[in-house]
């Protein structure tokens, strides 16, 4: 039970970092990247701040390990935050997921681990209806730059999602690599940031991403991750487009289609038959 309730405040964190930075981005409260970097200082001295409080030990990592963590960020936040720009909170959550789903089996298949036809039936239902809410129509336009760059975020989050399975200090292993993610997002700022944009409501949005939603939940993913089978990690992840659907349509007035409520249900369903697939083909066997 604590298990399900940890993984439901992972979701409802990731969910929120999508509402947080459509609204600060798509307001104009602050420029993409520079909302990123302050998103990524503001997690490095939350997390570093636990670690002194808790009396300063494991405030380290090996240095390939955190090159790996740092870059693997880099690369989700460069993406997230620059196709925010155009894409609404909860379809751009859709894109994002559904990559990383797909990165993640594909990862998990080639190191050889077993996935039941269940497993692969829900996974392959949860990216159809994936694709059917995205696919460019007349009523639902995807503006397809800003969909690839969150597919290059998806990415990112899957290779640091896969990174996070063998740690075993949460805290100290994410504050490392928000460290050096921070310090690896300062040149693209620099060499790429078109207009600085600052303002009140957009430090407080980047702020609470990046302390809260971010530096918490991704402690608290690393800390659940070892328990979850690496299907259903890949998997359970695609709920949380649901939960920022729902927080675009409450706090963003963004439109809820019939086309986006259809395609929800069905990556609900494909999630659904990851996870009870192994159960019940042990109940047939028994």
């Amino acid at each position: 039970m604590q298990l399900i309730f940890l993984v439901l405040l992972v979701l409802i964190a990731f969910a929120a970092n999508s509402v947080l930075g459509r609204m600060a981005i798509s307001w104009g409260y602050m420029d993409a990247l520079g909302f990123g970097l302050l998103r990524l200082a503001a997690g490095a001295v939350m997390l570093s701040s636990l670690c002194l409080l808790r009396g300063g030990h494991g405030l380290r990592q090996p240095l390939w390990a955190s090159i790996r963590g740092g870059a693997a960020l880099t690369l989700y936040m460069i993406g997230f935050c620059l196709a925010y720009q155009g894409l609404d909170a909860g379809l751009g959550a859709l894109v994002l997921f559904g990559v990383v789903q797909i990165a993640m089996f594909g990862w998990g298949a080639l190191r050889g681990n077993r996935v039941g036809a269940g497993q692969l039936a829900g996974a392959g239902l949860a990216f159809v209806a994936l694709a059917y809410v995205v696919w460019p129509d007349q009523q639902l336009q995807v503006p397809l730059w800003e969909a690839g760059l969150m597919a290059l975020s998806g990415l990112g989050w899957a290779a640091y999602s896969l990174l996070g399975r063998g740690v075993r200090d949460p805290i100290a292993a994410s504050a490392v690599n928000f460290l050096w993610a921070t310090g690896l997002m300062l040149p693209f700022v620099w060499l790429f940031q078109v207009e600085a944009v600052i303002s009140a409501p957009g430090v407080a949005l980047a702020v609470l991403s990046g302390a809260v939603t971010s530096g918490l939940g991704y402690a608290l993913w690393y800390r659940v991750l070892p328990q979850l089978q690496p299907a259903v990690a890949a998997t359970i992840q695609l709920s949380v487009p649901v939960i920022a659907i729902l927080g675009g349509v409450i706090w963003l007035s963004e439109p809820l289609g019939l086309r986006l409520v259809l395609g929800t249900l069905g990556v609900l369903a494909g999630i659904a038959l990851v996870i009870w697939a192994p159960r019940l083909a042990n109940f047939k066997r028994a």
